[in-house]
């Protein structure tokens, strides 16, 4: 049973957590990351060949050789409104570097041989700004530069020069320091009530660029090959108020650069997480927290559920409502199904799951378990079945824990899949072979046939993270090699496929690690999430 727990809405100020190792001389040589040794199918495996396996990395030293801590670029938040404001925050070692005032040229970061003094993406699109000693602005972007004036005033200047040359900050009368703070706070107000839209009103439309990011347009027309082992963190997303329970890539490939982000906030958000780390929108439809949601398959609309028993379908185009439902229960998990994409199939605190029709807005079908609550749902064999994962246990063996069902019938196919006393808070489907995996509180992932009867593998099993009550959830990459899960300690843990070993553990968050996912098409890209609240883009 995923635990909800409290949660503090004051902003992080810094960041606790060491964001990984890293050795700039590892990046000029080029070696494999991801031994992928001749692997047995899943029918066909050896009794002692999984367990004892382990593929071995090096990590490097937290300093390059010359003595100096590479750039990382991390974005924080001012206000709570939907744009993050994005700061560099670069270390005291760290020489100046200054940028030309001409458009730059197009970086290449998803080469694996990066010169040592690489300046990350989001930082070659701002200035280095010094500051003197009496100027208390921090550095912003340079969209948030371009609409202010580019002269100040003359007193502005004599002020400035004034407080540089004896060091004495001038006494400001009583009255005009009340003026400036009554319009400072007017001003705020506008920004959040512009950015941010109130639960209950209807969203803005979002600014899709009609034309495809510079980084996956080289992907698009090419067959996914081989997934590389992210080393470093790209972009920090910081901008959720609560725990951050899932995210997901758009799955329409041109559109891959935007990431779904859900909370417990009461919001979801979009944001474009390859080019420039932004929160495009933000949707604030319920009014409690959301636990579930996802893109439709065309990419264009996203369904959303939550504790407040609500349902909505909204158009990201045109900001418009397209299907708004009231459950029987507060919702967990959310699926569409993937041949027929106007029905979706929700579960929650309820014992039973229910699938829905957009067109006509009523549940069409009804599947009922002796159960308390639905964890996860995946769909099986093209949509004709799926599993359901539920929170009934017993104390010797697991009764009805990963439940399969006939969509068509609402008939009950199996109900002992899974016979060990663990829930399993997440499901997950290998994308190339006939089996799925289950994240289970016992720390450990299992192996399953996804064909009937759904046997358990005991020779192979995914060992190392921990789980303690949380959604953590699970995901193999695109090409199938690698399977990557959070743990319930901040860590974000990769793994081979073939020989269960541990191929790389990133020290992701400084909470519980509860969402990572693969990028559908680039393939170094990972995103992560925490019950921190940040969402972390690793390449």
């Amino acid at each position: 049973m995923a635990s909800l727990v409290a949660y503090d809405d004051s902003e992080s100020e810094a960041e606790t957590e060491p964001v990984g190792n890293f050795n700039a001389a590892s990046q000029m040589k080029d070696t494999p990351d991801v031994v992928k040794p001749p692997g047995q199918d899943f029918a066909s495996e050896a009794p002692g060949v999984t367990e004892g396996a382990v593929l071995s990395t090096k990590h490097g030293s937290g300093a390059d050789p010359a003595g100096h801590r590479l750039p990382l670029v991390r974005l924080w938040r001012s206000d709570p409104g939907s744009c993050p404001s994005q700061r560099l925050q670069w270390p005291r070692t760290e020489p100046d570097v200054t940028f030309p005032t001409g458009k730059p040229p197009p970086p290449s970061l998803w080469t694996s041989q990066t010169p040592a003094g690489h300046v990350p993406l989001a930082a070659a699109h701002f200035r280095r700004m010094k500051l003197s000693w009496g100027t208390y602005d921090s550095p912003e972007p340079s969209f948030c530069v371009q609409t202010k004036s580019e002269t100040p005033g003359k007193h502005g200047n004599s002020l400035q020069k004034k407080r540089c040359e004896d060091c004495i900050v001038p006494y400001t009368p009583k009255r005009l320091r009340q003026s400036q703070a009554l319009s400072t706070e007017t001003g705020k107000g506008r920004d959040v009530e512009v950015q941010g839209p109130s639960a209950g009103r209807a969203p803005a439309p979002l600014s899709m660029a009609p034309r495809v990011s510079e980084f996956i347009q080289p992907y698009l027309d090419s067959q996914y090959k081989e997934t590389t082992i992210p080393r470093k963190v790209l972009f920090h997303l910081r901008s959720h108020r609560g725990p951050v329970n899932s995210i997901q890539w758009c799955p329409v490939f041109a559109k891959s650069h935007m990431l779904l982000s859900v909370s417990m906030d009461k919001t979801f958000k979009v944001w474009n997480a390859v080019d420039s780390g932004r929160c495009l929108q933000t949707y604030s439809l319920h009014s409690e927290a959301v636990r579930a949601a996802r893109w439709s398959p065309c990419g264009r609309r996203i369904l959303s559920g939550g504790f407040d028993f609500a349902l909505h379908l909204t158009d990201l185009e045109t900001g418009t409502q397209l299907f708004s439902g009231q459950s029987d229960f507060r919702i967990t998990t959310l699926k569409f199904h993937p041949k027929d994409h106007s029905l979706f199939v929700c579960g929650g605190f309820h014992p039973e799951v229910k699938a829905w029709d957009i067109r006509t807005g009523k549940v069409v079908r009804s599947y009922k378990a002796t159960i308390q609550q639905t964890l996860d749902i995946l769909f099986l064999q093209e949509g004709s079945e799926f599993l359901s994962s539920t929170d009934a246990s017993s104390r010797d063996s697991a009764d009805r824990t990963i439940i399969a069902w006939d969509f068509r019938s609402s008939a009950k196919i199996s109900n002992q899949i899974f016979h060990e006393r663990y829930t399993c808070p997440s499901l997950t489907l290998h994308p190339r072979e006939p089996v799925f995996l289950a994240q289970t509180n016992g720390n450990y992932l299992a192996l399953f046939s996804a064909v009937w009867p759904y046997r358990m593998s005991r020779r192979r099993r995914y060992e190392g993270h921990k789980v303690e009550g949380y959604s953590v959830g699970c995901e193999c990459s695109p090409d199938g090699d690698l399977l990557v899960t959070g743990s319930a300690d901040g860590r974000v843990l990769l793994y081979s496929f073939r020989t269960a070993s541990r191929a790389r553990t990133l020290q992701g968050h400084a909470q519980a690690c509860v969402g990572t996912t693969f990028h559908p098409v680039l393939p170094s890209v990972l995103a992560t999430c925490s019950w921190e609240g940040d969402i972390k883009i690793w390449h």
